[in-house]
C-alpha cells in the first residue's frame, strides 16, 4: 500500500505543479491582455486626437476653397467689367477720332482758323 501511496503522492505532486504552470501562464496572459487594453486605450486617444484635428483641416480647408471661389468669381466680373471699359475706352476713341477727323474737312473750321 505504500507503493500505492507513493504513486498517489507522484500524482498528486505532478498535478499541483500542472496547476501552478497553469495560474503562472494565466498570470503572464493577464499582463499582456493589460498591455494590450492600455495601447488599445492609447491608439483609440490618438485616433480621436487625429479624427478632431482632420475635422479642423477638412472645415478651414473648405472655407478656403470658398474664399477661393469666391475671388475667382470677383475676378471673373472684374475682367469682364475691364474688358467693357476698354470696349467703351476703343469706341470713344474711334468716334473722337472721327469726329476731329470731319472738323478738320468741315469749311467752316478752315474759315475761321485763316
Amino acid at each position: 500500500m505504500t507503493q500505492q501511496g507513493a504513486v498517489l503522492q507522484g500524482y498528486n505532486n505532478e498535478l499541483v505543479k500542472c496547476i501552478e504552470d497553469l495560474c503562472m501562464q494565466k498570470e503572464e496572459l493577464n499582463k499582456q491582455i493589460q498591455q494590450a487594453e492600455e495601447e488599445k486605450s492609447k491608439l483609440q486617444h490618438e485616433i480621436q486626437v487625429l479624427s478632431e484635428q482632420l475635422e479642423c483641416v477638412c472645415e478651414n480647408l473648405a472655407q478656403k476653397v470658398a474664399s477661393r471661389n469666391e475671388l475667382d468669381k470677383i475676378l471673373a466680373e472684374t475682367e469682364a467689367a475691364y474688358m467693357k471699359i476698354l470696349d467703351s475706352s476703343r469706341t470713344l476713341l474711334n468716334v473722337l477720332k472721327k469726329e476731329v477727323g470731319s472738323l478738320k474737312h468741315s469749311p467752316d473750321l478752315k474759315t475761321n482758323v485763316t
